[in-house]
C-alpha cells in the first residue's frame, strides 16, 4: 500500500536527520574547541616569554639585582615542558620533563630536535653568549586538542549502540508481529479450507462429469497450502531432502499456470541428474513464486523468466533472470526491508520473507546478483547445505 512506502521513506528521512544533527554537533565543537585550545596556547606563548625573560635576567643578576621576584615566576611555572640549549644543542637545563633513567644525553637531543620542529627557540640573549629556550604544549592543552576526537569517538559509539539496540528491538517486534499475524491468517483460513473442501467433494459427488469442479478442487488445495506457510512461519522449519528439480519444476508450472501466455518461464540445470537438498518445501516453493510475481510485475505481463541451477564447491546456485524494468543499484538492500514497496498494492513483505525463508529457515543467501535499468534482474539463492546428486 502507498502509506506503507510512505512510512518506510518518512522513516529513512529521520534517520538522515539525526545523523546530519550528530555531525552538526560534532563538527561545532570541534571548530569551538580548536579556537579555545588557539587562544589557550596564545596565553601560554606568553608565559614562556616571560619566564624566559626570567631566566635572562636572574642568568645576568649581580649583587644589586633582587631576584625574588624572578625565581617567583620561574618557579611557577610547573606545566609548560621547557629546555634551554646552546647553540650546539647541548640541554643546559630543562623543567616539567619526564627524563628518562638511561640515554638521557640522546633523549635530551630528539626532544630539542623536535621542538625545533615545532617552533622556533626563544633567544635569551647573556653578556657573552646565546642561549635558546624550546617549549612544548602543555599536558592540558594537548588535551584539549584531542578533546573533540575524542568527543566524535563518543558520539559514534553512542550512535552504534542506539541504531542496534533500536535495530534489534524493532526487529524483534517486528517478528513477533508477522509470526502472530501470519499464524492468526492460517488459523481464520483453516475452518472456510475445510468447508470448501467438503463443498467440493460434494460437487464431485453429484456432477461427476463436470472438469471445472477438479480445477476449483486444485484452487482450494492451494488455499490449504497456503495457509500451510503461514502456520509454518516462526515455527522451527521441518527440512526433508527432496530434488530441487521437481520442487522448481512444480512451482514453475503452477505460476505458468496463471499468468499471461506473453509469459514464459524456464528452467535450466546444469546436470541432467536430480540434485537432492534439504528443503521445506511449502516455504521454498513460495521464495520461488515470490520472485517470479515480482518479475511479472516488474516485466507488465510481457517478458521471459529464466531460472538456472548450478552448483559450485558444496553450495547451490539457483539464479532467478527476468526482462523486467530492472532495480536502481542503491535499491539493492532496501528491498529486502519490511514495508518497502514499489507497488500500488501490497504491504512490500514478499522479499522480506523470501529473505527470512532462505537465511534463518535454510542457512542460505538470497541477494540481487545484477540489475540493469530497463534490461533485467537476477536475483540470486545460495543454499549451504549438504546435498548429493
Amino acid at each position: 500500500m502507498p502509506h506503507i512506502n510512505k512510512l518506510y521513506e518518512i522513516s529513512q528521512r529521520l534517520k538522515l536527520v539525526f545523523i546530519v544533527v550528530a555531525v552538526g554537533i560534532v563538527v561545532v565543537s570541534t571548530l569551538f574547541t580548536n579556537q579555545l585550545a588557539k587562544s589557550l596556547a596564545a596565553e601560554e606563548q606568553k608565559k614562556v616569554v616571560l619566564w624566559a625573560e626570567a631566566t635572562r635576567q636572574l642568568l645576568n643578576a649581580d649583587e644589586t639585582t633582587d631576584i625574588n621576584f624572578i625565581t617567583t615566576i620561574i618557579e611557577n611555572s610547573t606545566s609548560i615542558p621547557m629546555i634551554i640549549a646552546d647553540a650546539n644543542d647541548n640541554m643546559l637545563f630543562s623543567r616539567n620533563m619526564v627524563e628518562p633513567k638511561t640515554h638521557v644525553y640522546e633523549f635530551y637531543l630528539n626532544e630539542i630536535m623536535r621542538l625545533k620542529a615545532l617552533r622556533p627557540g626563544i633567544e635569551l640573549k647573556l653578556d657573552d653568549t646565546t642561549q635558546y629556550l624550546y617549549y612544548d604544549d602543555s599536558l592540558f592543552l594537548k588535551q584539549l586538542y584531542y578533546f573533540p576526537y575524542v568527543q566524535f569517538a563518543v558520539i559514534v559509539i553512542f550512535l552504534l549502540v542506539a541504531f542496534f539496540a533500536f535495530s534489534g528491538t524493532k526487529k524483534a517486534e517486528q517478528n513477533q508481529v508477522w509470526v502472530g499475524l501470519s499464524k492468526e491468517t492460517a488459523h481464520q483460513l483453516g475452518t472456510p479450507i475445510s468447508s470448501l473442501l467438503a463443498w467440493v467433494d460434494l460437487l464431485k459427488m453429484r456432477h461427476k462429469e463436470d472438469n471445472l469442479i477438479g480445477e476449483m478442487e486444485k484452487d482450494v488445495n492451494r488455499l490449504r497450502i497456503i495457509a500451510e506457510r503461514f502456520s509454518k512461519i516462526g515455527s522451527k522449519p521441518d527440512l526433508q531432502l527432496v530434488s530441487i528439480n521437481e520442487t522448481l519444476f512444480n512451482a514453475v508450472q503452477y505460476m505458468s499456470n496463471r499468468s499471461s501466455q506473453k509469459v514464459t518461464i524456464s528452467c535450466h540445470f546444469s546436470s541432467d541428474e536430480h540434485l537432492f537438498i534439504k528443503l521445506n518445501v511449502p516455504l521454498f516453493e513460495w521464495v520461488i513464486e515470490n520472485l517470479c510475481k515480482n518479475a511479472i510485475d516488474a516485466m507488465d505481463g510481457i517478458g521471459k523468466i529464466d531460472i538456472f541451477v548450478d552448483t559450485e564447491d558444496d553450495e547451490l546456485i539457483i539464479d532467478v533472470k527476468d526482462t523486467g524494468k530492472g532495480i536502481e543499484k542503491r535499491k539493492f538492500k532496501v528491498i529486502f526491508t519490511p514495508g518497502f514497496t514499489t507497488k500500488k498494492r501490497g504491504w512490500g513483505l514478499g522479499l522480506s520473507l523470501a529473505k527470512r525463508i532462505i537465511e534463518e529457515y535454510h542457512g542460505g543467501k538470497i541477494f540481487v546478483k545484477q540489475s540493469d535499468l530497463n534490461v533485467g534482474t537476477v536475483f540470486r539463492i545460495v543454499l549451504k547445505q549438504n546435498y548429493n546428486s
